[in-house]
């Protein structure tokens, strides 16, 4: 699978998310993903999966240090102690003894930047971590961030999907050598069912999803999270690696973009959004 290069990093350009997965299903569909080929999974704290993420690549034939994976520190956590001990509490359930990226899953936080990327910065050097990034940052906090740390960060994860405009964000990450990990690709269901978006695919004999997918990848530095809970859709999802969309199509997509195209945004976790 093509890799994207992020300050050190190899980090897969397609990833399995686990968001609002209980455990059932991602023991259900988790080791499926991963014997068709995925090799990039993302999964959170407040998730409340780990555990399963965990059993699904243990129980695979896949040596550890194939699988890339993602977990992220919940904004309760982000006091020095608390990260360190979450962190600890994330490996016993995922039952490795580190993760390959670790994030700060939202910005807004009365516990100071310079402590929370301090703490990142000590899970890295204790062996736990290989890698570290921040989630739902916007330029100007993903300037503060990598100021404060001794460790590049690898990536900035982020909503991103035809309907919204994340120059700005993008810039900011390609600025310092950092990726961004595109999260809701699928727009909460809009892509599959969108006219353009199919006929492109058309084009291509591939899907409306499968585009939007190859749309994310095929930017530089750039990685795409899918999801489901079905069998028939993995594959989809990873067939996106044999087309190439023309640069026509490529800004054809761009200019999809919408002023109120946002979908994810928690007052209470989000900072002010780049315009």
């Amino acid at each position: 699978m093509h890799v994207v290069p992020s300050n050190g990093a190899n980090i897969p350009a397609l990833g399995f998310g686990t968001f609002r997965m209980p455990e059932d299903e991602v023991l259900a569909i988790l080791p499926k993903a991963i014997a068709l080929g995925f090799r990039h999974i993302d999964t959170a704290q407040i998730y409340g999966n780990e555990a399963a993420v965990g059993t699904a690549i243990a129980q695979s034939r896949v040596p550890r240090p194939d699988i890339f994976l993602t977990t992220k520190v919940w904004v309760d956590r982000f006091r020095r102690a608390d990260l360190i001990a979450s962190v600890d509490e994330s490996l016993k359930k995922l039952k490795t003894d580190y993760v390959d990226l670790l994030l700060l899953h939202w910005p807004k936080s009365d516990v100071p930047l310079a402590e929370r990327i301090g703490a990142l910065n000590e899970v890295v050097k204790a062996g736990k971590a290989r890698h570290i990034g921040i989630s739902n940052f916007n330029a100007a906090m993903t300037e503060e961030a990598v100021s404060l740390s001794d460790v590049p960060l690898a990536t900035n994860q982020v909503e991103y999907h035809p309907y919204l405009d994340q120059t700005k964000v993008i810039g900011a990450a390609r600025k310092h050598g950092l990726s961004v990990t595109a999260y809701y690709v699928m727009a909460d269901g809009r892509v599959p069912k969108d006219q353009l978006l199919r006929e492109i695919g058309a084009a291509h004999g591939k899907t409306a999803a499968q585009v939007a997918l190859r749309w994310v990848v095929q930017q530089e530095g750039l990685v795409a999270l899918s999801k489901t809970a079905t069998e028939s859709r993995l594959k989809e999802n990873f067939d996106i690696f044999d087309f190439a969309l023309t640069d026509h199509e490529m800004q054809a997509i761009h200019a999809m973009a919408q002023p109120d195209g946002r979908i994810v945004d928690p007052a209470e976790l989000a900072e002010a959004w780049d315009d």
